[in-house]
């Protein structure tokens, strides 16, 4: 199979599809493998590191998606690449389509087959193809959340960590999944006060077990989350309904009730936020302030640290990559439960039950 990388477009992602130690095992199983020139070079990989194995490297986005029968990328195509994506052409990437119907549609009108690494799934449930992307957008939103925090970015002036004779900040957590439990994590390791919210039982045993004891857990709802916001400086939005948007759990009248210069990290932002006030941002510009609070809803966090993200996608894409251009897109969805639910839109008809859920005009348009 030709497997196409073309360098990623939308603003301030630096990551790339694959490493040249990804391209290395596809040339090795005499796969053909198209490199857009300085696709790697923001995650620190030249056009000769690919060149060195086995890969050839072309001049332009339009040159890979034509020359492609599968393009491997990392996040998804934004409005300059919707022409260049071609009839039964395989797309595999971060699609979330359930929060963007003018993609949806125009990979509906593609009639691509889209296979979203979100909603690959595995028998026990979980999603190996979004669980490094959320650890390390998990550990950020702490990172991001700090900083924002300080008083020269308008933030309340508080130092997560607190200092002897002052009390460290209090940060809440919303959804005990990976970006959750990563972002628990990072925040009780600086000393933070964190509370843990989840509607999943399970969970919020299995945080009470493994978490030291300042973080606490409780249960998640509208009750509960109205009387935490009062309270914290830094909220932490972590949660995710699979392939779905992301329920708001908190209204543009609880920010009112918040302390001025509070900080609120949505992390589900690229499923449409949890939080009724979000809306997408970029590393260019990543925050807006409503009501005194500071939002920060950067919809590719990842994409500021890409030599860690590329290799930690890499690491877990690249099996289903080969076993894609191995058997084809059929056989290989058809003998792999976990990769076949992650089609999203094959040949122009939506096969995924939560986009038609969330887009239900669309679901008239077949191929």
């Amino acid at each position: 199979m030709v497997i196409g990388i073309p360098k990623e477009i939308k603003n301030n992602e630096s990551r790339v599809g694959m490493t040249p130690a990804g391209v290395l095992e596809l040339t090795h199983k005499g796969h053909s493998v198209f490199v857009q020139t300085g696709a790697g070079l923001g995650s620190g990989f030249s056009d000769e590191d690919y060149r060195k194995v086995g890969a050839r490297i072309l001049d332009s986005i339009g040159q890979v998606y034509t020359m492609s029968e599968m393009i491997v990328k990392v996040k998804e195509p934004i409005k300059q690449e919707y022409d260049l994506v071609q009839k039964g052409q395989v797309v595999f990437t971060y699609f979330h389509f359930a929060s963007s119907e003018l993609l949806t549609r125009a990979m509906v009108d593609s009639k691509a087959v889209c296979i979203a690494y979100e909603t690959v799934e595995d028998p026990d449930g979980s999603l190996p193809l979004l669980t490094p992307m959320s650890e390390v957008a998990g550990r950020m939103a702490i990172q991001q959340g700090a900083k924002y925090l300080e008083k020269p970015v308008k933030g309340k002036g508080v130092l997560l960590g607190g200092v002897p004779g002052v009390p460290p900040g209090r940060v809440l957590v919303l959804g005990a999944g990976t970006v959750g439990i990563q972002a628990a994590k990072m925040a009780a390791g600086l000393g933070a006060h964190v509370t843990m919210m989840d509607v999943n039982m399970k969970r919020l045993r299995y945080v009470n077990d493994v978490m030291p004891p300042h973080v606490v857990t409780e249960f998640s709802n509208e009750y509960n989350i109205r009387k935490h916001v009062k309270t914290h400086d830094l909220i932490v939005g972590g949660v995710l309904i699979k392939g779905a948007r992301a329920p708001k759990l908190i209204t543009r009248d609880m920010l009112k009730t918040m302390h001025p210069g509070a900080v609120i990290v949505d992390v589900a932002v690229d499923q449409g936020g949890c939080v009724e006030t979000s809306r997408p941002t970029t590393h260019e510009e990543p925050i807006f302030i409503i009501d005194d609070v500071v939002h920060y809803c950067v919809a590719n966090m990842p994409g500021a640290v890409p030599y860690t993200s590329t290799l930690a996608l890499t690491n877990v894409t690249l099996p289903y990559v080969l076993k894609l251009a191995d058997l084809g897109w059929e056989k290989a969805c058809s003998s792999d439960d976990s990769l076949q639910k992650g089609l999203n839109i094959v040949n122009g008809e939506i096969v995924y039950d939560e986009i038609l859920e969330a887009f239900g005009p669309l679901k008239g348009i077949m191929a």
